[in-house]
């Protein structure tokens, strides 16, 4: 069987039949909504905004050590803020979630506030100098509490939390840069002591090694090109002073020949003279024997093995020879002068060429000094200028006039809950009690298998309705309706009437609502 389609006057005819069933569930979940909606406790929030301000000083003057960014800095304090123990004081001070205090532990109680406490980053598109692009920074951030305590008090605590930031965020830069500056300037002096160590590694090794020093290599060549010069000298000299000697000698032994001649020649002229006077005179005459032991003399003279002594004696008398022999005294005296110098010279050579064949040694040693030295002195100083460079950033912290926090809007007091939505779930409410009713009366409908209709009772037996009996009204049941009608309109003026009461008490004015919806209008 084919149901046929229903026309509007059906729909109508359902909704006086099912009206009770219509209207009885719907009633039902709308007080219900109404209720939930009126019971639930109202749930306050204050915000307090906080500008992220630059540093007032260009940071081409004044470079500052906090390097971390605001974001991270901010996660950062968020997180000191949100500790146990700080949590568990602004709850005690407070007297926060009383409710809650014998039913929960501290741990559920404190993490129910870290659910309570917001913080919300406000960004912008900005010019970053870095990279020269634009990009999205954090200028700004919330921060909010809500709970179910009193205004006065939700406002205090966010003020109270708010503060904990701006604090935390003073003491966290101020301790960064103490801490970056004795950093610095425990690093500084340990170098320095360094420094102090090389440098006198440095004194001693010149010290020990005065003479054999890199610097000193080009005076070290000059002396011993110079030594090396003397030493030609006196060995030229040395050469001059053996040829005079050799010629003093010649000259010595000239004198002693010729002092032989002049005897073996006056030898001679004895012997004549002898021979003369024998032949005048007699071998006793004392002439003869004169000079015959003149002769003799002369003869045992001349036989002695180097001449006789007397000769000797005679020969060194001689102003020549005493000459001569001055001279040669005196230039053997100088070749053994000059032999000394020699002697002086070449162990002053030998002693600088011994300083010139250890100067590459010496020098890797003590160029490896000097590049410690250098390195250790480019550090100290490069510590010593971050050490000016930390100073100053503390100085800047202090004055506060780097990047700081500050308060643009404090947490105002709430005027009104920040939830629950009471409009949203009464209008809820009313969706879902308008879908129980109609829910409710299609169930029920689909279900009752009345016949109220001749057509309906033709397609269902295929025969034909002779006729139709009409409702019979008695006089009870006119003022019956009369009497339902007179109830439904009182229950819907009352039902207007305190949905503008509702609305005009816990949702908002009702003078507020109408200048908005004019506004709007």
């Amino acid at each position: 069987m084919e149901e046929a389609a229903l026309s509007p006057a059906d729909y109508i005819q359902i909704v006086k039949n099912r009206k009770w069933s219509l209207i009885i569930p719907a009633l039902i979940i709308f007080v219900i909504a109404a209720i939930v909606a009126l019971t639930l406790p109202p749930v306050y929030k204050s915000t307090a905004t906080i500008l992220i301000e630059e540093q007032e000083i260009p940071a081409d003057f004044v470079i500052t050590t906090v390097t971390s960014y605001a974001e991270q800095r901010i996660q950062s304090i968020n997180q000191r803020i949100m500790s146990t123990t700080k949590l568990l004081n602004i709850i005690k001070r407070f007297d926060l979630y009383p409710d809650k205090q014998k039913k929960w532990t501290q741990e559920e109680i404190v993490e129910k506030m870290r659910g309570d406490v917001s913080m919300e980053p406000i960004s912008a598109e900005v010019m970053d100098r870095r990279t020269g692009r634009a990009s999205v920074a954090t200028i700004a951030f919330t921060l909010s509490y809500e709970g179910k305590d009193t205004p006065e008090k939700i406002q205090r605590v966010a003020n109270v939390i708010t503060s904990l930031f701006l604090e935390e965020n003073l003491q966290v830069r101020e301790r960064q840069t103490s801490e970056t500056t004795k950093f610095l300037e425990t690093e500084m002096l340990k170098v320095k002591n360094d420094l102090a160590e090389i440098e006198g590694k440095i004194a001693i090794f010149k010290k020990e090694h005065i003479n054999e020093l890199p610097e000193l290599i080009q005076v070290n060549m000059q002396t011993l090109n110079s030594l090396e010069q003397n030493i030609d000298r006196l060995n030229e000299l040395l050469r001059t002073l053996k040829e005079r000697e050799s010629s003093l000698q010649t000259q010595l032994s000239g004198i002693i020949s010729e002092s032989a001649n002049q005897d073996k020649q006056r030898l001679d002229e004895l012997k004549l003279q002898v021979v003369y006077l024998k032949s005048r005179f007699s071998d006793k005459y004392p002439d003869v024997i004169k000079t015959k032991n003149e002769i003799a003399e002369l003869e045992k003279q001349i036989n002695a093995p180097g001449g006789s002594k007397g000769k000797k004696n005679d020969i060194k008398h001689n102003p020549v020879h005493i000459t001569l022999a001055s001279q040669l005294s005196g230039v053997k005296s100088e070749i053994d002068s000059v032999y000394r110098q020699i002697k002086e010279v070449k162990e002053k050579r030998d002693d600088y060429r011994a300083r010139i064949e250890a100067t590459p040694r010496i020098e890797e040693q003590f160029k490896a000094l000097a590049t410690e030295q250098l390195n250790t002195r480019a550090k100290y100083e490069d510590l010593m200028r971050k050490f000016m460079e930390a100073k100053v950033a503390q100085g800047l912290e202090k004055e506060q006039k780097g990047e700081r926090f500050t308060l643009i809007d404090p947490a105002q007091l709430p005027e009104k809950p920040f939830k629950p939505n009471r409009l949203a779930i009464i209008l809820i409410g009313l969706v879902l009690s308008l879908g129980a009713g109609v829910g409710a009366a299609s169930l029920k409908e689909f279900t009752d298998q009345s016949v109220r209709k001749a057509e309906t009772l033709t397609a269902a037996t295929s025969f034909p309705v002779l006729a139709e009996i009409p409702e019979i009204l008695t006089s009870k049941d006119i003022v019956s309706k009369k009497k339902n009608r007179i109830i439904l309109a009182i229950g819907i003026i009352l039902f207007v009437v305190a949905a503008i009461i509702i609305f005009h008490f816990f949702i908002m004015d009702f003078n507020v609502f109408w200048a908005k919806l004019m506004r709007k209008l």
